[in-house]
């Protein structure tokens, strides 16, 4: 492993703490009342909480084969927004409200910037690679990597809503790869969710550690660390 010129990271779990994955249906609870918040601000009607519910959770899940649903669709569905309440303006608006809560619960890991930095220092190449819930919007994101700090000290930040294709498709690795000029065998990706941040990146011939924090995933036999600091020994 030791001489990798790139190394990639996920977001959520990895370099920011969001939620945990229990936590999401009282995230997606608030995230879409932000939404009807906003809807409502702008004089549209909002289906009643049962309705709006079940709706939510016939849109709670991913595609099977990992294409993105974008979250402007399923808002639209869930909030039976009609086409002429439906322009680019009003969708943003909404995926921005969805997305409100979520951005305040962000807390960058204490090792996250220092991890990053020194890398940089010794000419390692670094990225982001990253799914969003429920398919949001790539701008969005983009815009809170650089509130966090992050943008100064990655070269890459890659979103699986820019792609169109979610983790662990190899398309999101691979446009990360190529902005990076590294090949694959030359790069580590490190992320915390054994189901999107393994499979993928190694399908590529990249190898990729498991971020394990809590201890969580034990019972796996994979490659870990439990803190970023454990990347630099590793690179």
């Amino acid at each position: 492993m030791p001489g990798k010129r790139a190394v990639l990271f996920d977001l959520g779990g990895t370099l920011v703490e969001y939620y945990r994955r229990e936590e999401f249906p009282q995230v997606l609870r608030e995230a879409l009342g932000e939404v009807g918040v906003r809807l409502r601000a702008r004089g549209l009607q909002v289906p009643p909480p049962d309705r709006l519910w079940r709706q939510a959770e016939a849109e709670d899940h991913e595609s099977s084969d990992f294409r993105v649903r974008p979250l402007a669709h399923r808002l639209r569905r869930i909030y039976e927004l009609p086409e002429e309440h439906g322009g680019a303006e009003l969708l943003d608006e909404a995926c921005r409200g969805f997305l409100a809560p979520i951005f305040a619960r962000a807390r960058l890991y204490q090792d996250a910037l220092p991890v990053l930095r020194e890398l940089r220092a010794r000419g390692v190449r670094t990225g982001i690679v990253s799914n969003t819930p429920w398919g949001s919007p790539a701008g969005p994101w983009h815009e809170e990597v650089r509130r966090l700090g992050l943008a100064d000290v990655t070269e890459a930040v890659i979103f699986c809503a820019e792609v169109g294709w979610r983790k662990p498709a190899r398309d999101i690795f691979l446009v990360a790869l190529g902005r990076l000029g590294v090949e694959a065998q030359h790069a580590l990706f490190v992320g915390d969710d054994p189901r999107w941040d393994l499979a993928g990146p190694r399908a590529l011939g990249m190898e990729a550690i498991l971020l394990d924090r809590t201890g969580a995933f034990l019972e796996l036999e994979e490659a870990r660390v439990t803190g970023l600091e454990g990347v630099l020994r590793l690179v």
